[in-house]
């Protein structure tokens, strides 16, 4: 299923997975990676892992472009592995959550991490919370060992569920021998459905703080501000939402009835779609 152009040669790298589908909220484990790469020395895409039939393309269609001469251009759906450097030599993961063949998909992963030496990995995803925009996120974590569980807190309580591809990537690596952490920012359930800077931000300051990775904070910084400033200044427009926000801002209560928080998010999606 791995298509391998070059294996690169690396130092002790840590592996980076970020699949976005079933649970982004924020977009935040997608828009960390976009960030890394942004960031990444010696960027080397080595490997590809083809999607076209382990997706539902209704679902996660294929995109088309214009190259060079004005020929069109269809790109199919696939995993990208990267490598290069961020204080550390790390391999980058990432694209869409296939439809099919999990354990298969898991099992190339967690190949491609021993043939290259792994000795950490994390994974990056977002999930919607009754959480304030106006304080810290919080980052909640899984991991693949009580030992790795209680140097990386807080943790993500317990659950018991539906799951998506990412977690049987972090369970397949920590089986393989491979420490694993899977990190969650909960993003304010109200502008879930919309990418937000300060989400990514607070998945990225995790990830240096725990695998001793250096980034750069200064642009993600001036998107968060901005960010902020547009969600306040779309509350302004409604008292009616902002007065709910400002109780869970003060009290972080239970909010009664899902209609009132389908609401907040809809006004706020609309705001930025403006």
């Amino acid at each position: 299923m791995l298509t391998v152009d070059h294996w690169p040669t690396l130092d002790r790298p840590l592996m980076v997975v970020a699949l976005s589908g079933w649970v982004d909220a924020g977009v935040a484990g997608e828009g960390a990676v976009t960030v890394l790469l942004e960031q990444l020395l010696d960027e080397d895409p080595f490997a590809t892992l083809d999607l076209t039939d382990l997706l539902d393309l209704q679902q996660t269609r294929p995109t088309a472009h214009f190259a060079e001469g004005g020929l069109r251009v269809i790109d199919w759906p696939e995993i990208q592995l990267v490598s290069g450097r961020v204080g550390r030599d790390v391999v980058l993961v990432h694209g869409p959550e296939p439809s099919l063949r999990w354990p298969a998909v898991a099992a190339e992963i967690v190949d491609a991490a021993r043939r290259l030496g792994v000795v950490d990995a994390v994974t990056l995803a977002g999930m919607p919370a009754l959480v304030s925009h106006r304080r810290a996120l919080p980052v909640l974590a899984t991991a693949t060992s009580r030992s790795l569980a209680q140097e990386v807190g807080p943790l993500r309580p317990d659950y018991a569920g539906p799951t998506g591809t990412q977690t049987i990537v972090q369970h397949a690596l920590g089986a393989a021998g491979i420490p694993c952490v899977g990190l969650w920012v909960q993003v304010p359930q109200y502008v879930a459905g919309s990418p937000s800077p300060p989400a990514v931000r607070a998945l990225l300051a995790r990830v240096a703080e725990i695998h001793r990775v250096d980034l750069h904070f200064q642009g993600l910084d001036a998107r968060s501000d901005a960010y902020l400033e547009r969600v306040e200044e779309g509350l302004s427009a409604r008292p009616d939402v902002k007065e709910i926000v400002d109780r869970l801002d003060r009290e972080a209560p239970r909010v009664e009835g899902d209609e009132l928080v389908d609401e907040i998010e809809r006004f706020l999606r609309s705001q930025s779609e403006e």
